[in-house]
């Protein structure tokens, strides 16, 4: 289980592997982004995407499930207690079928709670990446995590 105190300004991580898959990238844009780019070979090829892509809201959808995966099996999310939401989202490059995204975080604050000591923020910078190693997508989560109980504060 991750605690609070586990995370340290500066720490690096990286990790994850999202193949992106044709029929789900049609079936996400379908329900929630129905932009004719990320429905149609077609009509893609005559944007700047140049062919099919994924919607922004879907590759930060298959990151937040590459974050999952990384926190723990079983649903184990160990001390997470979510998120207050997202700062600097940026989709950088498109995402298309058959793409393979990776991630790499840097924290960047941690910051024990005013309000509620049984908790903090933590603050990464994330950056999804593709199988060429090109940056696709960056934001900084906020992520809120149970701070270890007092009296095992100093048995890290």
């Amino acid at each position: 289980m991750a605690w609070f105190e586990d995370f340290t300004v500066g720490q690096k991580s990286g990790f994850g592997r999202y193949v992106v898959d044709r029929e789900e990238v049609l079936d996400f844009a379908r329900k929630y982004d129905p932009q004719p780019f990320h429905l149609s070979d077609a009509a893609a090829a005559s944007t700047h995407f140049g062919r099919l892509a994924a919607s922004g809201w879907h590759s930060t959808a298959m990151t937040m499930a590459m974050v999952v995966a990384n926190m723990g099996e079983d649903g184990d999310v160990g001390g997470s207690l979510g998120a207050a939401g997202i700062d600097e989202l940026r989709w950088l490059r498109p995402v298309h079928p058959g793409d393979v995204l990776r991630c790499e975080t840097e924290v960047i604050d941690v910051i024990p709670s005013r309000s509620r000591p049984d908790r903090g923020v933590v603050r990464t910078r994330m950056t999804v990446f593709n199988q060429d190693d090109v940056p696709v997508m960056t934001f900084i989560p906020i992520a809120l995590f149970q701070r270890r109980p007092a009296t095992d504060r100093t048995a890290k």
